[in-house]
């Protein structure tokens, strides 16, 4: 049962991120096990199960990164992960065009919320076809997000790729796309109640996400 992160947890992400190396990464490795990888396990799965029961027709998974880098993508990094995480979303096979729904820990922050991993430009090019062709329903729910604590985030075109209206342009004119919220690692974070607060974070972000991911039934436009 989930009773939230420790300090523990933060001391070991600040740890690796100081001595990304083998050897210090052995010798705390119970540390990670029992106060991030558990807990983070265990957040994903109670929250997990409760988006289930609130939404049975959905057909979701549940992913816990692990701690190791891909060998072949460090780029010069070290051959562990900073932050770790858990997504809900559905199976696929190219992560480029499914959203899910985040939670992501880190030394000096934790952060929850959906979007893209990386969109790709297929998908962005859906969206900007859909606001054209129909903006209402993306408006409504920018007014809704606008009032929330949640921020819409990615990369922005250097060139806009056209002009949908003050409230729709955010959203209009970017290579990538995320909505999140973010905190410094304490307080609830540190608690059982950290359950409550992603799962209604989540439940707010639903329309969100259910949007974002019916992007994929529509047809490409041409860019």
């Amino acid at each position: 049962m989930f009773q939230g992160f420790s300090q523990n947890a933060i001391d070991f992400l600040w740890g690796i991120s100081l001595n990304n190396e083998r050897g210090w990464f052995m010798a705390h490795k119970q540390d990670f096990t029992d106060y991030v990888d558990v807990p983070m396990r265990e957040l994903g799965k109670a929250v997990f199960s409760a988006l289930a029961k609130d939404y049975p027709r959905q057909d979701w998974r549940l992913h816990v990164c692990r701690i190791y880098r891909d060998a072949r993508r460090l780029h010069g990094r070290g051959p562990y992960k900073e932050h770790l995480w858990f997504t809900i979303e559905r199976p696929h096979e190219r992560f480029e065009s499914v959203p899910a729904l985040y939670f992501e820990l880190a030394p000096n922050y934790y952060s929850y919320g959906c979007g893209y991993w990386d969109a790709g430009a297929a998908t962005m090019a859906k969206l900007r076809a859909r606001i054209d062709n129909d903006p209402k329903p993306l408006e409504r729910l920018a007014r809704r997000l606008n009032k929330s604590k949640f921020v819409l985030s990615g990369e922005e075109f250097k060139r806009p790729k056209g002009d949908a209206g003050k409230l729709l342009n955010p959203w209009y004119n970017r290579k990538n796309i995320a909505i999140g919220y973010d905190d410094n690692p304490e307080g609830v974070l540190f608690t059982p109640q950290l359950k409550g607060e992603v799962l209604d974070g989540f439940r707010f972000l639903m329309p969100y996400y259910q949007y974002l991911d019916t992007l994929a039934g529509d047809m490409e436009p041409n860019r």
